[in-house]
């Protein structure tokens, strides 16, 4: 049985990480990683955000939206696997799906309106900048978080060690006047790299001598090396104006 069905999305995501490279493998890993959910302020809106104050947690459904895939797969190589061995995609969370549909549980922070924005503040997604939004729903932990469930990806990331050099901090620290916006970004840097965002056959390893990676976070490009197992952030380059995201231009990510 066959049904076609289309769908507009009801918000979109305006998102820290503008770039593929470097967003959470999940949602929860990148517990600071800062986003706004974005709808019209329209009535309609208004309405329907009511209640949402009272919940600590939301499900997104989003669109995998700017995704290098033409077609699905039904195996795919999962990152948590090494990329080299193959699952089913739908034993995966791979966006590489016959309906580009992902689901996430963010924290939810606040509920504001900026000019004709109705915007939701949430921390710990996994969201590309530009992210069309489905559907939010609450998070309900009595039915929603089954302590005996398993899964072949039970076991928990591994993390490395971040080392700041003296000139990434500096260029940090001449960014924002604010105490408060150096020590969020830097947060939200260290454990974007802690994540080891590197392609699958090269987590865990060191980097050849010289070798460097870079992403982008916020309106920094940031450069990173990996040796005797911990990741050194050699230095930060300053590359867009950072988005407002509803935001003091003091604190980007209060």
């Amino acid at each position: 049985m066959t049904f076609d069905m289309t769908f507009e999305a009801i918000a979109h995501i305006e998102s820290c990480y503008p770039e593929r490279f470097g967003i959470p493998r999940q949602a929860g890993l990148v517990p600071s990683a800062p986003a706004d959910i974005v709808f019209a302020a329209t009535e309609f809106n208004k309405l329907a955000v009511r209640g949402l104050e009272q919940c600590s947690h939301l499900w997104v459904v989003f669109i995998f939206h700017d995704q290098p895939f033409k077609t699905a797969k039904p195996l795919v190589q999962p990152p948590r696997l090494g990329g080299r061995k193959t699952m089913g995609v739908y034993a995966t969370r791979s966006p590489n799906r016959p309906n580009p549909i992902g689901l996430s549980v963010v924290e939810l922070v606040g509920i504001t309106t900026v000019k004709r924005t109705l915007r939701l503040r949430v921390r710990g997604g996994d969201f590309l900048d530009g992210t069309p939004v489905l559907d939010i729903k609450p998070y309900i932990p009595y039915a929603d978080a089954i302590a005996t469930a398993t899964t072949w990806a039970a076991a928990a990331e591994t993390r490395l060690p971040v080392r700041w050099s003296d000139s990434a901090i500096a260029t940090l620290y001449h960014s924002y006047a604010d105490e408060s916006a150096q020590a969020a970004i830097q947060c939200l840097i260290a454990e974007t790299i802690a994540q080891d965002p590197r392609p699958a056959h090269e987590r865990g390893k060191d980097g050849n001598p010289g070798q460097e990676w870079n992403l982008q976070v916020q309106e920094f490009s940031v450069f990173w090396t990996v040796a005797q197992q911990q990741a050194i952030i050699t230095r930060l380059v300053k590359k867009i104006k950072v988005k407002e995201l509803g935001r003091s231009r003091q604190n980007p990510l209060g």
